[in-house]
């Protein structure tokens, strides 16, 4: 992998020195998305990319690529790094086999019921700091967090609890999350959101932890996978917007400025777009006759809520930087009441 970001970066220094010059004041920037072209989440990141160049009056433009489309969806950080890209837009669980800790963060399965909470505890809980001070040394910089919110759970089998989930070959991202779904007795692996379909129409895997309910209608996987379940009992993860941390630290501060507020509004309107998709989704699935949607009970739910919370502790023990995201994480859960609910 080494070898090839190497050369990577030498063919993009070579490039750039025969490209045409900008403007002093402009910015051209190449960011890596973790997601598919045509996935809906592609499509509103494309949609930031955009508001970005609007709200700069023209001074930033971000050429924003689907994933896999320079480098695979966990090299980005060693990518960015190389100097071959500029940024991504990523689940920040694909570097938990660099520290366990980007685990924890990217994924604290059971921690959340809404979006907004990990957004307040990623603004004004220390969660902010923390992917800084993970990401600084391998010369990223994070600039926000959004998230789809509360993921679906999408199956070609019945769920109805726990129980069901023994022995189930599912996908899920590498990190806390594998950890959790092992740890209920399902045996997960770790796929690229771009091989979820295949994967499942080939029988390769019978459930996926993969996204929100109506992206994972758009994109078929109901059509082979047609026992989802709804709401999501498990998953909201952390997506990062980060980029290389000299050139951040090169930008004049309106700029930064402009970065972040972009973000703070992208995570909101991501959201309540997604959330509206999902209840017209469901509605039309349930009307189809041909999708059973599976409701867990708030016993099945807390069952799975108590394995998760369980896992926090093993993983905090790994890493110093997990210990701290634990503490940190634990000790805002438990400010707002959360850890018992």
């Amino acid at each position: 992998m080494f070898n090839s970001i190497k050369t990577l970066a030498l063919a993009s220094a070579v490039g750039l020195g025969l490209g045409g010059t900008a403007l002093a004041q402009d910015y051209t920037f190449r960011f890596q998305s973790s997601d598919p072209a045509g996935n809906p989440n592609f499509e509103m990141q494309k949609g930031w990319a955009q508001s970005v160049n609007e709200m700069t009056d023209g001074k930033v433009q971000i050429e924003l690529m689907p994933v896999e489309s320079i480098v695979a969806h966990n090299e980005t950080q060693d990518a960015i790094a190389a100097g071959i890209l500029d940024g991504h837009v990523t689940d920040v669980s694909y570097f938990a086999g660099k520290d366990p800790a980007f685990g924890l963060i990217a994924n604290p399965v059971g921690a959340w019921s809404d979006p907004q909470q990990m957004l307040d505890f990623m603004q004004e809980g220390g969660g902010k700091e923390l992917m800084n001070k993970l990401e600084e040394p391998y010369g990223l910089h994070f600039i926000g967090a959004t998230t789809p919110g509360l993921e679906a759970f999408v199956s070609k089998v019945p769920l109805e609890g726990v129980d069901d989930l023994q022995g189930l070959k599912m996908r899920a991202p590498e990190g806390l999350v594998q950890q959790v779904f092992a740890a209920a007795g399902a045996a997960p692996v770790n796929l690229p959101g771009s091989e979820v379909f295949t994967s499942l129409d080939k029988g390769v895997i019978d459930a996926a932890d993969y996204t929100v309910f109506s992206t994972n209608q758009a994109q078929g996987l109901h059509d082979v996978a047609p026992h989802p379940v709804y709401p999501g009992f498990h998953s909201m993860p952390l997506v990062e917007v980060s980029m290389n941390k000299e050139t951040w630290d090169s930008l004049p501060d309106d700029i930064k400025q402009t970065l972040e507020k972009s973000v703070a509004e992208f995570a909101q309107n991501q959201i309540s777009s997604l959330k509206e998709d999902d209840e017209a989704a469901v509605a039309k699935a349930k009307e189809s006759g041909e999708i059973t949607v599976h409701d867990w009970s708030e016993e099945e739910r807390a069952k799975f809520r108590t394995i998760a919370r369980g896992e926090w502790e093993k993983v905090a023990e790994r890493s110093e930087n997990a210990g701290k995201v634990y503490d940190t994480l634990t000790a805002y859960l438990q400010e707002k009441g959360l850890m018992d609910k």
